[in-house]
């Protein structure tokens, strides 16, 4: 498999919420912000926060925030207010009252740019306060310091910090690049809903190897070709997604490995373009998901 240099030019850098991560060490800072009225917090109720009558995040003010919530830093916005996380699982009783709450998976990708890497970071931190509070190494209860941001163990000492597994994301095209190869997950209720291929990064594994040995895992082709398509944070649960287009060496090699992958399927343009216009009769991923940006990049001609 070759990696050749991309033809595309440097994406901007997204620079996205200013996580004023310098600030962490300073002693009572998280109390300090919560005490100041003008602090906004977004509050995450499992994987859902509240939304504005625009479909907005709904940021709060601390005083409108019950008490059981666990708390952290999220970083500044462009005034220098803070801005704050309360988080609570999904089986505990909402910390605020809001009218419209929604999911990540379901609004991501209609929020503002600040308003969804804010969503991300808050869901992506308190999953890890909620979820880890003993050690991973003696079992001990640890303590949540910086903010809200690491943990010390109370028994060996050990600090640890939010944990972020990288997975690797592909979209596989034919070698003329008129179709695109997507396969549909065993997992998915509706059988008709098919996906670039995706997996974990093994330890000891780079990310080329990954791609290659998860499309022939799961679609049964070879890669001639590697490009890098982009990144996405995404909390479910815990996911560094690493975006790549790919070329098929043999596209009649394709087939589901029937296990994880049920079928695969060889997509032409404009059946494509009819699922994304919501036509059809094949479901695309949704637009919060870089899965979704994978496949609408080679529709429009950008890989």
């Amino acid at each position: 498999m070759t990696v050749p240099e991309s033809p595309h030019p440097a994406s901007p850098v997204h620079i996205g919420l200013d996580r004023a991560a310098h600030e962490r060490a300073v002693e009572g800072l998280l109390d300090d912000a919560r005490a100041r009225p003008d602090a906004r917090v977004l509050v995450v109720h499992g994987d859902r926060a509240p939304l504005a009558a625009d479909g907005a995040l709904r940021w709060l003010r601390p005083h409108e925030v019950g008490s059981e919530a666990t708390w952290a830093f999220l970083g500044r916005d462009g005034a220098g207010v803070p801005l704050l996380l309360a988080a609570t699982p999904a089986d505990a009783e909402a910390p605020a009252v809001a009218e419209t709450w929604g999911a990540l998976r379901a609004v991501g990708g209609e929020l503002g740019s600040a308003d969804a890497d804010a969503f991300v970071a808050a869901l992506s931190l308190g999953r890890w306060l909620l979820e880890a509070p003993f050690c991973p190494a003696c079992g001990a209860v640890t303590r949540v310091h910086a903010a809200g941001w690491a943990r010390t163990c109370q028994g060996c000492g050990r600090e640890h910090f939010p944990r972020t597994d990288p997975a690797v994301i592909v979209a596989v095209t034919s070698a003329d690049r008129q179709r695109l190869l997507l396969g549909s997950n065993a997992m998915w209720a509706q059988h008709n809903r098919y996906s670039t291929f995706a997996g974990f990064v093994e330890a000891g594994e780079s990310l080329e190897s990954a791609v290659e040995r998860e499309v022939h895992e799961e679609a049964g082709v070879r890669l001639s070709e590697l490009r890098y398509g982009g990144s996405q944070a995404w909390p479910y649960p815990r996911s560094l997604m690493l975006g790549f287009h790919a070329v098929a060496d043999d596209e009649h090699a394709a087939r589901a490995d029937g296990d994880e992958i049920v079928a695969v399927r060889w997509f032409t343009r404009d059946e494509i373009a009819e699922a994304l216009a919501g036509g059809g009769d094949v479901l695309l991923p949704g637009t919060a998901s870089i899965a979704h940006r994978l496949i609408t990049d080679w529709f429009e001609g950008r890989t």
